[in-house]
């Protein structure tokens, strides 16, 4: 049969108007809702989806009816009344045609999310095969959400719900399951688990806008997001901007064209309103992966995220405050359940030991946000895998906040020891407890471990911890007078401090650490010497600025220069190295920090170094040979130009060479070259927090000994240098 053109566009445009009729007459649901799924019980139940602008839209969720219109965008939502547990129903949604949703449960519906340890599967976890064969629970419904990181907020994902039985647990998260399974046994109810949750991920990309707009302190975020936002002014001021600019070079084309003359490139595209795309960036996973969800009815969140954040210490607490206070609000559900796990000691790298617990500190501070409730895993964790496999402790232990605090359960036991006050008597510390269940115990049987003291005269050291009570009485031979503790305060610990129901006590510190002058504490010879300089390292930079510099009158001769060093990292001891020497230069503008302006420039041997040190490994003692110095504003290479003993022509150490410019990396290092150890070394200070600080030899890579290049300056949390002189 042939067809002319008319004919064939009129078959055309009936096929067309025929399709398109089709896809007007469809009602349609995003895909949480589905076979199998499950309701909260006892609150109002939001139903929503798409169908023709102002098409009446039915509902029946078993034995109740409700009606709505369409508007004028196609959206439609209905709440019906709150539903009671009972046997499976079905939800009936009509417009022209009708879907049909079978085996719905009403029960207890709980939002999984969080990185890798929330993700991680049953299969994966301990005794899989036991847990497999066991996983006979038609009652525990499943659905993981796709990790697809969106731009903008999305109205659906690709999932689908299960039942969970032996074929389909294992793809299950494992802590949700273990929550879920023990909430299903205690409450005897339908659990439905939202599983959205994604491996490697920070806690940024999960938040809403909504929620780094409640926080002042992360306005940067909030500004970040907001810029990629159409509606914003910032965001149209900034694309206004450059499309008068790509209109100029528009313009600016046409002529070159026309002249034949060369013509630079148009404008960039302003990368700052660019769509946030990666599951890395700000809002993405909750674009993605939860804003589809919302408003869909829960009972509460369980969240295990923080091993990506982990080194940004008391800020996650400000990002946990806008993560939960977003989703609470876009929620509109009012304050619910959020309870999170602490994550476990874990060894990350060469990573100071201080940095995690700074991050503990952090989450035990989220508990000041209403309605939430953390769980301590500091005994069932894993030091060799950032991924602990027991999961079901995790789980269950979830689920006796949730028993306890959102279901009531009275008198039940949900929390380890959690710090209460912190009382001195005399040369000890009362650290008293909360939450101390039957009693406080030793979980292995064995002396207390982790706790610390620190006094006026002392750094943190042991203590011997004994319980008295509702309290552990803290002392230590080595120090007079104690003045503030810490517990768990190390990257390793496991602590065994425990309620006799086996739930582990959070790591904290409490109490006030004294101010201590430690050259003055450690080193009797200062007291002979005159201050001439005191440097506060956190302000070096291509100026040097003195906190003190007492060399502008100072004329007195003198025979001895010393410099004191103490370095401390968050939360670790202070590490110090005085060292003094006979003078090797008669002028004192020369003996601090060797800046191009000081005309400083020295590599010779030293005499006579006395050396008094806590960090392993330094040579300490009175008139040690084979000290040298190299101070210089200038670059430097690893041969061994003046041929210093023990020192290598091919490593940066206590024998290199200067090289121009003069004005280059810069080089402030005193060495032991017979021990074959670099004393102390400050180096590119124009670097600031990139500078090269450390306290005897380093050992970062295999280029150095003397520090350069490990850029290493911000790590430390205190980091002074002062210079003194012995007057003849």
């Amino acid at each position: 049969m042939k067809f002319n053109r008319v004919s064939l566009l009129a078959v055309t445009c009936y096929v067309l108007f025929c399709f398109a009729a089709q896809l007007q007459a469809e009602v349609r649901l995003p895909h949480i809702f589905g076979d199998h799924m499950v309701l909260q019980r006892g609150q109002p139940v939001p139903i929503w989806g798409w169908a023709d602008p102002g098409n009446e839209v039915s509902v029946k969720l078993g034995t109740s009816i409700a009606s709505t219109v369409a508007n004028a965008s196609g959206e439609w939502m209905v709440r019906m009344p709150p539903q009671l547990i009972g046997d499976p129903v079905t939800l009936m949604v009509r417009e022209k045609n009708t879907i049909t949703f079978s085996d719905v449960l009403i029960g207890e519906v709980w939002l999984c999310s969080g990185q890798s340890n929330m993700e991680w599967p049953v299969s994966r976890s301990n005794n899989f095969e036991e847990e497999k064969a066991a996983a006979n629970y038609p009652l525990i419904r499943h659905i993981k959400i796709p990790r697809v990181p969106q731009g903008f907020p999305q109205s659906d994902v690709d999932a689908t719900w299960t039942v969970c039985s032996p074929e389909t647990v294992g793809g299950y998260t494992a802590a949700g399951y273990f929550f879920g399974r023990k909430l299903h046994k205690e409450l005897n109810v339908p659990i439905g688990l939202i599983n959205s949750s994604w491996g490697g991920t920070r806690i940024e990309p999960w938040t809403p806008p909504a929620g780094f707009a409640q926080v002042p302190a992360l306005a940067d975020i909030e500004k970040q997001v907001q810029l990629t936002n159409p509606a914003n002014t910032a965001y149209q001021a900034t694309l206004g901007t450059y499309l008068k600019g790509l209109e100029n070079w528009t313009a600016e084309a046409k002529t070159a064209l026309k002249a034949e003359t060369p013509l630079t490139p148009p404008p960039e595209y302003p990368s700052a309103i660019q769509p946030l795309t990666s599951h890395t960036s700000p809002t993405t996973l909750y674009n993605g992966m939860i804003h589809p969800l919302v408003p869909y009815a829960i009972r509460g969140a369980i969240w295990y995220q923080g091993e990506s954040n982990h080194s940004e210490g008391m800020l996650y607490y400000e990002k946990m405050k806008a993560l939960i206070g977003g989703w609470r609000e876009v929620w509109n559900q009012g304050e619910f359940p959020f309870l999170y796990v602490q994550i476990a000691p874990f060894q990350y790298g060469s990573e100071s030991p201080s940095i995690l617990p700074v991050f503990w500190e952090a989450q035990n501070k989220a508990l000041e946000i209403p309605h939430t409730g953390q769980v301590v895993i500091h005994d069932i964790g894993d030091l060799k895998d950032i991924h602990p496999t027991n999961k079901q402790d995790v789980g269950e232990r979830l689920a006796l906040i949730a028993l306890a605090q959102t279901y009531g359960q009275k008198g039940l036991v949900h929390s380890g020891p959690v710090f209460k006050s912190l009382q001195k008597e005399g040369a000890k510390l009362r650290v008293t407890f909360d939450h101390v269940g039957s009693g406080l115990v030793s979980r292995d049987g064995k002396p207390l471990n982790w706790f610390e003291i620190i006094g006026e005269e002392t750094d943190f050291v042991p203590a011997e911890a004994v319980i008295e009570g509702d309290s552990v009485i803290l002392s230590s031979p080595k120090v007079k007078q104690a003045a503030a503790m810490r517990f768990g305060w190390n990257k390793l610990a496991e602590p065994n401090l425990s309620n006799k129901e086996g739930l582990p006590a959070a790591p904290f510190r409490a109490g006030e650490v004294p101010e201590r002058d430690w050259m003055s504490l450690k080193v009797d010879e200062s007291k002979e010497y005159k201050l001439i300089y005191d440097l506060d390292l956190k302000h070096l930079g291509r100026t040097i600025n003195y906190t003190t510099d007492a060399s502008g009158d100072f004329k007195t001769p003198f025979d001895r220069i010393a410099y004191f060093l103490e370095l401390q990292k968050i939360g670790e001891e202070t590490q110090y190295v005085y060292v003094s020497m006979d003078a090797f230069t008669d002028d004192v503008k020369q003996i601090g920090v060797p800046t191009l302006d000081s005309k400083a420039r020295f590599q010779t041997k030293v005499n006579n170094l006395n050396v008094v040190s806590n960090v392993a490994d330094i040579v300490t003692g009175n008139g040690l040979p084979g000290g040298n110095i190299e101070f210089w504003s200038g670059n430097y290479g690893p041969l061994n130009a003046k041929n210093i003993p023990n020192a290598s022509a091919t490593l940066w150490d206590f024998g290199d060479e200067f090289a121009d410019p003069a004005d280059g990396y810069g080089c402030m290092q005193v060495h032991n070259y017979e021990a074959k150890q670099t004393l102390f070394a400050i180096n590119q200070w124009k670097g600031g927090p990139s500078a090269d600080i450390g306290i005897g030899n380093s050992s970062s890579d295999g280029r150095t000994r003397d520090w350069t290049f490990t850029s290493n300056a911000s790590q430390y949390e205190v980091k002074r240098l002062r210079v003194l002189v012995r007057t003849k």
